[in-house]
């Protein structure tokens, strides 16, 4: 994957521009870094401390809004069908399990554990898959599903902050050198 630059900066890079950069790192919940940045939380900001206060913010939202967030996960494997309704980072994690790969017998599995899942539980299965391959996916879906639904929201949760986190860590961290010239700074910002 691609990283886009970042720069923990003040007065460097707008809240604006960061909440952006920011707002697939919890899935289609652009919400997260917004209230990150209302509750004075500045831009000089390490990963560690990133993790923290966007779980914190998570953690505070109210139980529909977990449930939204939960529900703006994909299905995986669905050989990526709708592939623009994926965020860059869904895309890469999914093709790095080989989801996007899948035999057609491993197609139909997955497309029966997916709908036999989002039947019992009114939400996609999720799972960080970063370092997975598919056919773990598919042996911890055919274990989970018979999980009850309190289990498996708190599960699908614990794997959000999971994925988040991994998201974090693949972003690219720089710190001004005052040295730079103006066309490194320009691409700095690319």
């Amino acid at each position: 994957m691609s990283n886009k630059t970042f720069i923990f900066l003040s007065k460097k890079i707008s809240k604006k521009k960061i909440i952006e950069l920011l707002r697939s790192i919890y899935e289609h919940s652009p919400w997260v870094p917004e209230r990150l940045f209302s509750n004075e939380v500045n831009e000089n900001l390490n990963k560690e401390y990133l993790q923290r206060k966007m779980r914190s913010v998570v953690e505070k939202a109210s139980k529909q809004e977990k449930l939204d967030l939960i529900r703006s996960h994909p299905e995986l494997g669905n050989k990526l069908k709708k592939i623009d309704e994926l965020t860059e980072f869904s895309k890469e994690e999914q093709k790095s399990a080989g989801l996007d790969q899948c035999n057609e017998d491993e197609f139909k599995v997955l497309t029966q554990l997916n709908m036999q899942y989002r039947n019992q539980f009114q939400f996609p299965f999720i799972i960080a898959v970063k370092g997975l391959s598919k056919n773990d996916i598919i042996n911890e879906m055919k274990k989970r599903v018979y999980n009850s639904k309190e289990e498996e929201f708190e599960t699908a949760m614990k794997e959000i902050h999971k994925i988040a986190s991994l998201r974090i860590n693949d972003l690219t961290y720089y710190e001004r050198d005052e040295n730079l010239t103006k066309i490194d700074r320009e691409n700095e910002l690319l």
